[in-house]
């Protein structure tokens, strides 16, 4: 199932049918256990509507799914990931410490973002005007319930400031937490079963119409599983309305930096795409 949080309503596209809802609170609704089985007894409430219609709705106008969940990251979950942090930070001499915590048994996880600083489908996300070197990150991210179970997914793009992190690694929440510094969707696939592993995650930022940058890896490179990133996540915490977490990017283009005026596109298979123009602040 795919929902889809529109501007007044509430999409839900199951086995390739459209259910157009009411405009949901979705603390309430990302809050509760089991959401793909109460959803799908609720939706059978709703007013099914034609793909044409349902198209027609999304142009008007998507919002993030979610409500004022916090947006959690891991870093260091990808081989790629590792090397690229190694070398941003070898003049600072943090580049063991990425090294060392790609091996241990604790992940690396950062606070990324409350909802007033994630970017909608569509919408703006930012670079700061005092970085040199910024990139998109693509990730897959988990919706998490308040117990600790993933229930979904969606596309998320973490945006980094390279050149503050790589200066110094204690820079890391200068470098990922500012606003438009996340986007989330276009939807949420909402499911307990695992994505398989060979899922592929897209990425492609066009600038004055050419591509200047792509790349793409599946989840076979990810180190970690989603249930042991939620697992350490909950560890000693608790998210009385669930929660999302980034699980780290394994693409990370090389001599590369955004610029104002890119559009990033980043595709996950099974969810969608998401689609954001880059500004800066």
């Amino acid at each position: 199932m795919r929902l889809y949080k529109l501007l007044s309503a509430t999409l839900l596209e199951k086995d390739s049918r459209f259910f157009l809802g009411p405009e949901l609170d979705w603390d309430q609704l990302l809050g509760r256990e089991h959401l793909p089985k109460l959803l799908s007894s609720e939706a059978a409430n709703w007013d099914e509507i034609s793909p044409q219609q349902a198209s027609e709705n999304m142009a008007e106008g998507l919002l993030a799914p979610m409500g004022t969940q916090e947006v959690w990251a891991a870093g260091v979950t990808y081989f790629r990931s590792k090397s690229a942090r190694m070398e941003e930070s070898s003049d600072a001499g943090g580049a063991s410490f990425y090294d060392k915590v790609y091996v241990a048994n604790r992940p690396e996880l950062f606070f990324k973002a409350t909802t007033s600083r994630v970017a909608n489908p569509g919408g703006q996300v930012n670079i700061r005007q005092d970085s040199t070197w910024n990139v998109p990150e693509p990730e897959l991210t988990l919706l998490i319930s308040p117990s600790g179970k993933v229930q979904g997914y969606t596309i998320g793009n973490d945006m980094s400031s390279r050149s503050i992190e790589g200066e110094n690694p204690l820079y890391l929440p200068q470098a990922k937490v500012y606003q438009g510094s996340a986007s989330l969707g276009p939807c949420l696939l909402i499911q307990e079963e695992p994505l398989p592993s060979s899922t592929k995650i897209t990425l492609k930022v066009h600038r004055q119409g050419s591509l200047a940058a792509s790349g793409e890896t599946t989840l076979a490179q990810l180190k970690r599983t989603p249930e042991e990133l939620a697992h350490w996540l909950y560890l000693s915490n608790s998210f009385p309305t669930g929660s999302f977490l980034m699980t780290g990017t394994g693409i990370v283009p090389d001599q590369f930096t955004l610029v104002a005026g890119d559009l990033v596109s980043i595709s996950i298979e099974g969810i969608g795409t998401l689609e954001n123009r880059v500004g800066m602040i």
